[in-house]
């Protein structure tokens, strides 16, 4: 794509440069060529960027005074957003293969147009694939399961029967969409469990990413929901009946139990564990490790907070609040450990 083409589709102001000039992808300051595109977010990453010969960069306008001569300038308001951006519409499009010789479609399976089915992967009965979607080698779409358009399956995903997937969705190698959740009824009189009925379904909307070795449970009597536009991290986990909203972050390490709800742009970080019957707020920020506890509700209104402030802890509270707690407890504990050693000096 041109350097013009890239503006008009992307907004900004093309400050200085040829609207001509071809862009051929986007790369860091240290390995870009005069092709390339970088992108500035404060003054010394500017000047990183500007320090070669040549070259493509956006950022900010006013985040220097002058452009050097032999610099294409782009100014956006976001130039993080607008160079990720970028990245996608020049990203190579992968060709359509059809499906591989040794690949397994089920009687009366439904492949859209330009669908790509790869190596030893297995297409169960009924199921639906949408045009642009790619089923990358051994992946395991059960049957009846519906995908929308433009998704990609990587290697090794399996999708059990009940799940349904909407447009752009992507979902990374080893993955296990719709298994059944970890629910049990225990026999009070012999301490034996059976398991309470998994027949649910799973959705997921459009523009989902699911990490490497993720699982989501499918609902039990009911249905699991993954909101559009949520974005899962590599292992992570979200148990039966769950319902995830929308832009959502879900980072490495997060296990959700049964029957949770997590609001609208929530972000969750790495090794948050969140009890069943929990439910999260929208906008609400879990720092790492955070604990949320069996049927509790955590919202910024309930505990009188801003949005946007992070939680912390186990029970999860206002990370301020943590910090001022944790330089008590050392206070009172160096304030104890003097008391215990004047003690045994005069007991000498």
């Amino acid at each position: 794509m041109t350097l013009g083409e890239l503006v008009e589709v992307l907004g900004g102001k093309l400050a200085q440069g040829n609207p001509e000039w071809e862009v051929e992808g986007v790369s860091s300051s240290a390995r870009a060529c005069s092709f390339h595109l970088v992108f500035a977010e404060d003054a010394a990453s500017a000047a990183k960027a500007l320090a070669r010969s040549s070259g493509i960069v956006v950022l900010q306008a006013g985040l220097v005074d002058s452009y050097p001569p032999d610099y294409c300038i782009v100014e956006a308001d976001q130039p993080r957003l607008w160079f990720a951006r970028a990245a996608l519409l020049l990203k190579p499009v992968l060709p359509t293969i059809g499906v591989h010789p040794t690949a397994v479609i089920g009687e009366g399976a439904e492949l859209g147009e330009n669908v790509t089915v790869g190596p030893c992967a297995v297409i169960g009965e009924y199921a639906q694939i949408g045009a642009g979607t790619r089923i990358e080698a051994g992946a395991i779409i059960g049957e009846g399961v519906r995908i929308g358009d433009n998704c990609r399956i990587y290697p090794r995903a399996v999708l059990y029967p009940g799940t349904k997937l909407g447009n752009r969705v992507i979902v990374h190698a080893g993955a296990v969409l719709g298994a059944d959740g970890f629910g049990y009824v225990r026999d009070s009189a012999t301490g034996a469990y059976t398991q309470f009925p998994q027949q649910g379904t799973l959705l997921i909307e459009d523009d989902v990413e699911i990490g490497a070795n993720s699982t989501i449970d499918r609902g039990a009597l009911k249905q699991t929901k993954i909101g559009r536009g949520t974005k899962m991290d590599n292992l992570v986990h979200v148990g039966h009946n769950c319902e995830i909203g929308e832009d959502v972050i879900l980072v490495t390490g997060v296990g959700i139990s049964g029957s949770c709800t997590v609001g609208n742009g929530a972000v969750i970080a790495g090794q948050v564990g969140i009890g069943d019957h929990a439910h999260i707020g929208p906008g609400v920020i879990l720092g790492g490790q955070a604990g949320v506890l069996s049927g509790k509700t955590v919202t910024n209104e309930g505990l009188g907070v801003k949005p946007g402030t992070v939680l912390w802890g186990t029970p999860a509270r206002p990370l301020k609040q943590v910090l001022r707690e944790l330089a008590v407890l050392a206070r009172l504990a160096k304030k104890g450990s003097g008391v215990r050693d004047q003690g045994s000096g005069n007991r000498d």
